[in-house]
Order: C-alpha cells, then structure tokens, then sequence
C-alpha cells in the first residue's frame, strides 16, 4: 500500500477518534449511533497509523506531500 495521507489528515483523524470515543464513553452518544461512531473512530485511528486511507485510492486522491 502506497502511502497517501500527510501528517496533517492523521492528526485531524486522531483528534476526532478521540473526540468520538469521550463522547461514547460520556455516554453522551448511545445505541445504534454510538456503535457506529465508535467503529468509524476505530477505522480513523487504524488508517492514521496506516498512512493509508482505501477511499482515497480509487479517487487518486493524496494529502501525503510528494
């Protein structure tokens, strides 16, 4: 997989992960709504470590600087 993030797109991804995942255990987000976003901040925090984003790729989109 070729890297196609940048540094900036990881960290707003992470920050967000983490906003989701206080608000879920804040139980301020619950039920079906909940378990979404916790999935969704889950696959933002695997794809921040990754560089790779799989949605990004069919587009040919890239935050990586080249």
């Amino acid at each position: 997989m070729k890297k196609n993030m940048g540094s900036a797109d990881r960290v707003i991804r992470v920050i967000l992960a983490a906003i989701i995942a206080y608000l879920y255990f804040a139980n301020v987000i619950t039920g079906t709504l909940g378990l979404v976003l916790i999935i969704l901040a889950g696959v933002f925090v695997l794809t921040s470590f990754i560089s790779f984003c799989p949605l990004y790729a069919p587009f040919g989109l890239s935050t990586c600087k080249k």
